[in-house]
């Protein structure tokens, strides 16, 4: 996997176990709000008061609500 897979995947990975508030931006400028549910190579779940999976390719800018505290994964470790 590539380092900058393994980055975006860590930022999204912890704010989805740290249930942090988001708001996501679109290329067109909606702005969606909610918390990541889950998400994978494509898309991301985004559970407000209802499920949203939103294309990554559709995605300008993820803005967290609070600060985020990024810790390196170390090679191979998995959930």
């Amino acid at each position: 996997m590539s380092k900058g897979q393994n980055l975006q995947d860590n930022f999204l990975n912890t704010l989805r176990k740290e249930h942090t508030p988001v708001s996501i931006f679109l290329v067109n400028g909606i702005k969606l709000q909610g918390k990541v549910d889950s998400f994978d190579q494509y898309v991301i779940m985004l559970k407000n008061t209802v499920s949203q999976m939103v294309y990554k390719h559709a995605i300008s800018t993820i803005v967290p609500g609070k600060a985020v505290k990024m810790v390196p994964e170390a090679e191979g470790e998995e959930e």
